[in-house]
């Protein structure tokens, strides 16, 4: 990662920086209905031009729904998850990083409907757990949950990798930071997260991403490297998971909440039993969410990647 920065002059970094600007400018000017035609542009040519994520979501798709759907439904959804991905990013342009509270949301053009109402569920499990882990998979708008959070008063430290322009990571952290979020930098963050558990906070992260540090643990089906950080949470100071998720309803601008029952450690015969029931319980509630909305998720993310030398949590 040092490389890659390394790799990039100050003029490049300045001018990432004054692009994604520009988009911002542009995206907060347009009527929702050109910014969503252009996303559906775009999504559609990400579907064309790079075969090789369009093969893998077409991959793990046919695996997850092992002949529930037809290769025709499983083309359609790969191309809608490719647009999916940028609604996400036009639609936090949208809302302006600045203010994120319902009322800007509406005033912008979209509809809560039963969002926020659903989201008092969120702070009532808070409230009564003194603080818990909320998670959720990479689905419909993911970025906007810690600013719904805040909105409905839970407060909420969440799990983010820094970015590699420091003009971007300060723009976009110091907006975060203005609607009381705590960001916590993903590298080194166990620490952290326990002092602010002990504080009756709750945490925020997405954890269905690859990675080698994680324990082999099912999801549709099929084991995936998966973080143990939330279960490990969960069983050290007793405190519940609980999967949230934002989706899009439909092309009218509303959105769907996504709020599971609260996944409680129990008793186990050691931490290894605990680490993985949790995992597992997690997972399916997330898998329970994608299933509803499966054009909506990330499937061009290799989820069920084979980590060469890989360092296991159990190991």
């Amino acid at each position: 990662m040092e490389k890659q920065k390394a790799r990039k002059g100050k003029l490049v970094l300045l001018a990432e920086y004054y692009a994604f600007r520009a988009a911002l400018s542009l995206a907060r000017s347009l009527p929702l209905f050109v910014l969503r035609f252009s996303c559906r542009l775009l999504g559609n040519a990400l579907y064309i031009l790079l075969p090789r994520r369009r093969r893998l979501a077409m991959e793990n798709l046919r695996f997850a729904f092992n002949g529930l759907k037809s290769e025709q439904e499983i083309r359609q959804i790969a191309r809608e998850s490719c647009v999916s991905f940028f609604l996400t990013a036009a639609e936090i342009m949208k809302f302006h990083l600045y203010d994120l509270g319902a009322d800007a949301i509406r005033k912008r053009g979209y509809r809560t409907g039963q969002f926020e109402e659903l989201f008092q569920k969120a702070r009532m499990i808070h409230d009564q757990s003194g603080g818990c882990i909320f998670v959720t998979p990479h689905i419909g708008n993911w970025e906007l949950l810690p600013y719904v959070s805040a909105h409905v008063g839970i407060p909420l430290a969440i799990v983010a990798r820094p970015m590699d322009n420091q003009h971007l990571e300060k723009l976009i952290t110091s907006n975060r930071t203005a609607s009381g979020q705590i960001v916590v930098p993903k590298r080194n963050a166990m620490f952290v997260l326990q002092r602010i558990l002990r504080r009756g906070k709750s945490i925020g992260m997405l954890p269905d991403q690859s990675t080698g540090k994680g324990i082999p643990a099912d999801f549709f089906g099929r084991k995936a490297m998966t973080t143990p950080v939330p279960a490990l949470l969960a069983l050290t100071y007793r405190r519940p998971i609980v999967v949230v998720a934002c989706c899009r309803s439909q092309d009218d601008g509303s959105f769907e909440g996504f709020v599971c029952d609260p996944i409680h450690p129990g008793e186990y015969n050691n931490e290894k039993t605990g680490i993985l029931a949790l995992t597992e319980a997690m997972n399916r509630d997330m898998e329970s969410i994608i299933r509803r909305h499966p054009e909506q998720y990330l499937w061009m993310h290799n989820r069920w990647k084979e980590h060469k030398n890989r360092r296991s949590a159990f190991s």
